[in-house]
């Protein structure tokens, strides 16, 4: 006779006097649960060399440095009527800054609009009469125009205003030897290389009127010295008057 089933039903009732029944129908669904694998996740990470920055909050005086900065840099790479609108803008913000006026009429004058150019610098003038470099780009107008006496009193202006303004004695200088007036232009180039800045610019004009006055030594020794200064690409044409911007 077969016993196997009274023996298992003897162990069952066993586990069931024990208690070890239930807690095993517990655990199952249990495990079920905590035993669910979970899907693997790359960790999202950024993108190599980007770095999160706050933006940076400018004040009004910095932003109008920034754009005069760029103004004068597109003045100088030849986009003169850019630079015109960018100062524009300025003067529309602030109408009493003679330094927007002043470098406005420079481009004007750069882009052969004389007159506009005439208009800014009188304008700066009246807005501030203590801007040696206004004088000295106003007197360069003066010398397109022939007039060579109001432009040697804004050279005067200017130079009595900042004796260390080395263009306006540079353009002073030629002035003079543009009104053969030799001695003086000299004595005005001699000033300026005391000052120790565009020494090449200065030793050439010189020996041109050197040169133009009929004394070849001091014009062949003065084209020698310009020579180990500054190459001749450094240095402006000749005759070529300096132009001052305000900062």
């Amino acid at each position: 006779m077969n016993t196997r089933p009274s023996n298992r039903l003897s162990r069952l009732s066993k586990s069931c006097k024990n208690g070890s029944l239930s807690r095993a129908a517990n655990v199952g669904p249990a495990c079920s649960v905590r035993c669910t694998p979970k899907r693997w996740q790359p960790k999202q990470r950024r993108p190599y060399g980007v770095v999160s920055r706050k933006p940076i909050d400018l004040s009004q005086t910095d932003r109008n440095t920034l754009l005069r900065q760029q103004a004068m840099s597109r003045a100088q790479q030849g986009d003169r009527l850019g630079a015109i609108e960018i100062f524009n803008e300025l003067i529309e913000r602030h109408p009493d800054n003679a330094t927007d006026y002043n470098n406005r009429g420079l481009v004007y004058f750069q882009n052969g609009q004389l007159e506009e150019a005439l208009a800014d610098y009188d304008t700066a003038l009246d807005l501030n009469p203590c801007l040696d470099s206004v004088y000295n780009n106003r007197a360069n107008y003066y010398v397109t125009q022939g007039l060579y006496l109001d432009a040697i009193l804004d050279y005067e202006m200017a130079l009595e205003l900042n004796p260390s303004n080395v263009r306006a004695w540079i353009n002073q200088g030629i002035t003079f030897r543009d009104l053969q007036m030799y001695d003086r232009a000299v004595e005005s180039f001699d000033l300026g290389l005391h000052l120790g800045r565009l020494e090449g610019h200065i030793y050439a004009e010189r020996g041109r009127t050197y040169h133009l006055w009929g004394d070849w030594n001091c014009a062949s020794a003065d084209y020698q010295r310009r020579s180990p200064i500054f190459q001749s690409s450094q240095l402006l044409p000749l005759t070529r008057r300096c132009v001052c911007a305000s900062r």
